[in-house]
């Protein structure tokens, strides 16, 4: 039986690894359930071990901890089982699901359910090699899949029926990383898993949580990392769930211009109660720890730190500074990314955080919140909305595509192209750019290029990779046929081997979110639309990108070299195999040094219409 000794650390907000004792576990002696519920007058255990009958297992608290226990014998794996609560300040009578219930019933069902694992991992030889990984000096090519629409399947969408299919397709086409939308369980199919009710639980859309370890261990074992959305930030009202626990607002903030969100209607967590605090950050370890993910994207960080977000005047309460920060969840997030960076070296904590908050991914031990790296939504806004526009007036909203430059090394970027683009009447990226459909076809290769060519690193949503023209529904799988069409098929080759090349080429990837590591070489060639940069690696070999956001050529386009001698198309977004007009070279000879760019030495070439050329010296 549980001891008031093990649960010390949960009650004063430092147990990073609560779901060893809280939820349903197996002893000796059957199955222990602990939850936690300190206002309750009395708890019980229904479930079909006692044909959910509440006099038939009582349990009993656990010291002051406000944690309540018992053991059942016949409890076996595969028993469905809720919390019948009894409040002892209303005394009103909930069922609950189990908070750090690590199975669930599918929705609309909402019981939880007994399922010790029983997976044996076959990545082990991943695993290890991560603890040496540095994912900021790494390639980072990420894939953001929502698993439900992906591709359809003979007897529906599972874990394991995507496992071999999505791990094939991510190795082929180059892409380092699969992100998952959120996988933890959701009663509302339609919120993407953003309004999660089991913070320890895979949702059982799509199989058992061992068959999601299946997935993960098959990603691994084919040399993709798995990132996971996950969400701290709030949690939906739904009766079973966390909301009024038991009968008080346990999980949530009581005060409403806290405690309640105004976008999405839903609770936000009370970061300055300690087991709310514990119970996230074993959240966040679980699912590194259980299902061996390789980072946490943390979803909606901006509606954490900002007591005002999205509330006007009067209808927020401001710190005890009077400021509008929110000092309990900026400690919050340093914990828990202080304790998983301690715990699992090598993976990757990446906030979406979409406004100016200082040093969201630097250390802790300097103010910052700890993150490993930032969506750089910015420059997702500034570039989508200088490709809508006709390229004729491209040249009036030049600083859109540059402004970047002035930020880029302020934090760890990721330039990400997610599904947020794509829904909601936004329409698909290929119908957002204007021309006809050479044009946009050669825009949206150009799109991607620029996004791998800069410093940082790069997410693509499923479906961009091959120009799908369908805004995105949850709905309904992506529309495969488009690779029948050459334009089509084109746009995956080319982001097939950009992706491939940014592995390659260290320039490209080991010295993102350092100044020294990237020199702009012309960002005010705004006339002709045309913008030129310069990546270096660690041993100060160079490239080159040169991108045109116009359909015009540019011949004789003098571009500066980083160093003298001769050089070599590497990539060309303007090849017939990708689709292009088949404007391209080979290598470039150069005489009689012309300085350039800042440049002592120099090459003329042919930019090609809506193209992107990457060059490098000849080896």
């Amino acid at each position: 039986m549980l001891e008031p000794t093990n649960l010390r650390a949960f009650n004063e907000g430092w147990d990073a690894y609560a779901w060893r004792w809280l939820g349903a576990h197996p002893v000796d002696t059957g199955t222990r359930f602990a939850v936690w519920a300190p206002d309750a007058a009395h708890v019980s255990l229904l479930g079909d071990f006692n044909d959910w009958d509440e006099a038939a297992h009582r349990m009993a608290t656990v010291g002051d901890s406000g944690v309540w226990q018992v053991v059942v014998p016949n409890a076996a794996a595969g028993a469905r089982y809720k919390y019948r609560i009894r409040s002892r300040a209303t005394a009103q009578v909930v069922d609950k699901a189990d908070p750090f219930g690590q199975a669930h019933e599918e929705a609309p069902k909402t019981a939880s359910i007994v399922m010790p694992s029983t997976h044996t991992w076959g990545d082990g030889a991943w695993m290890a090699a991560r603890r040496q990984r540095q994912p900021h000096r790494e390639p980072m090519q990420v894939y953001e899949v929502h698993l439900g629409s992906w591709r359809a399947f003979d007897g529906g969408v599972s874990y394991r029926a995507i496992a071999d299919p999505l791990a094939t397709y991510a190795r082929e086409n180059g892409f380092t990383h699969v992100e998952l939308l959120p996988v933890m369980e959701h009663p509302f199919y339609g919120s993407w898993g953003y309004q999660v009710t089991g913070f320890f639980a895979p949702t059982a859309r799509y199989g058992t949580p061992d068959d999601l370890r299946f997935l993960i261990d098959t990603l691994h074992q084919a040399g993709i990392a798995v990132i996971l959305d996950w969400v701290p930030a709030h949690f939906p009202a739904d009766a079973h769930a966390l909301g009024q626990f038991d009968g008080t607002h346990l999980f949530e903030h009581a005060d409403p211009r806290r405690g309640w969100h105004p976008d999405w209607n839903t609770y936000i967590f009370n970061y300055e109660r300690n087991e709310v605090r514990s119970f996230l950050l074993s959240s966040a370890t679980y699912w590194l720890d259980q299902f061996h993910a390789d980072g946490l994207r943390v979803d909606a960080v901006a509606s954490m730190l900002y007591r005002d977000y999205s509330r006007a005047e009067g209808e927020w309460v401001p710190n005890a500074d009077g400021g509008r920060e929110n000092h309990a969840a900026v400690s919050l997030l340093q914990q828990i990314n202080e304790t998983v960076y301690r715990a699992f070296p090598g993976i990757a904590m990446i906030a979406e955080e979409s406004t100016a908050w200082p040093g969201v991914s630097r250390p802790t031990s300097s103010g910052g919140l700890g993150f490993g790296m930032k969506w750089d939504m910015g420059w997702m806004h500034d570039t989508l909305r200088y490709l809508e526009r006709e390229p004729v007036h491209r040249t009036f909203h030049h600083d859109e595509i540059t402004f970047r430059a002035v930020y880029a090394f302020s934090e760890n970027y990721v330039l990400a192209l997610s599904h947020d683009e794509v829904v909601h009447g936004k329409g698909s990226l290929f119908d957002k750019v204007p021309g006809d459909e050479w044009q946009r076809a050669a825009t949206l290769r150009l799109l991607f290029g620029l996004q791998a060519a800069q410093p940082g690193k790069s997410l693509l949503f499923m479906g961009m990779e091959f120009g799908q023209r369908r805004e995105w529904s949850h709905e309904r799988t992506l529309d495969w046929d488009l690779l029948e069409h050459p334009a089509h098929a084109g746009i995956l080759a080319w982001v097939r081997d950009v992706n491939h090349v940014v592995q390659q080429i260290p320039a490209l990837h080991e010295r993102d979110g350092e100044p020294n590591g990237t020199r702009w070489l012309a960002l005010d060639d705004r006339a002709r639309s045309v913008l030129t940069w310069a990546r270096f690696a660690d041993d100060g070999s160079p490239v080159v990108a040169v991108c045109n956001f116009t359909p015009v050529a540019r011949h004789a386009h003098r571009v500066g070299l980083p160093i003298a001698g001769d050089w070599v198309e590497r990539l060309n977004s303007d090849d017939l195999r990708y689709g292009g007009s088949g404007l391209v070279f080979g290598e470039l000879r150069t005489s009689a040094p012309i300085p350039a760019m800042g440049c002592a030495d120099s090459v003329e070439i042919l930019v090609p219409p809506l193209g992107v050329v990457l060059l490098q010296p000849v080896p």
